[in-house]
């Protein structure tokens, strides 16, 4: 069913607003899976706060025109999948993750800060934790000193014969 034009606006409209708040932008090829696989794929992509649209290129191609997304218009061709995301890593890692299960999903490529991206420059930044993990790593790095010098002033305490004034633990 062809749309007129004013419902063209109002897509075109709606993926901008999508690419203006997003920071990664991933393209796949998903011809010859089922419309049961594709929801599963939109439900694993809702609960990661990735938006997965499969639109005409035409109208991806105008949506993203002046954005820092305008760089994949050259990679738009063919049945595209349009999975974008305000986490860096979120639209790659569920889309790489998706298609790991289903061989019948291509990764196309990427944007990722205004920069173009292959198949395996998606695929790397997958592999890059979760922001959430990322700062738990940073605290535990920052925390171990402290708690290393805790550990240390005890044992230095008790040695000198004196109990220690409180139980030293870490965070």
């Amino acid at each position: 069913m062809s749309l007129n034009r004013s419902e063209k606006q109002a897509v075109i409209d709606e993926v901008a607003a999508l690419a203006a708040k997003a920071q990664t932008l991933v393209l796949a090829e998903y011809r010859g899976i089922t419309v049961a696989d594709l929801t599963k794929l939109r439900v694993e992509a809702r609960k990661a706060g990735v938006s997965v649209s499969v639109l005409k290129n035409t109208l991806a191609r105008r949506a993203v025109a002046g954005t820092p997304f305008e760089v994949a218009a050259e990679q738009m061709s063919g049945p595209l999948l349009y999975a974008f995301s305000e986490d860096a890593v979120a639209a790659a890692k569920v889309v790489v993750e998706f298609a790991k299960t289903n061989e019948k999903m291509v990764l196309r490529g990427g944007v990722y800060a205004g920069k173009a991206l292959d198949v395996n420059g998606v695929k790397a930044l997958a592999s890059i934790p979760s922001k959430e993990v990322l700062l738990s790593q940073l605290l535990g790095l920052l925390q171990s000193p402290v708690a290393r010098l805790a550990r240390v002033l005890a044992a230095l305490a008790e040695q000198k014969g004196g109990q220690p004034a409180a139980e030293a633990q870490p965070a």
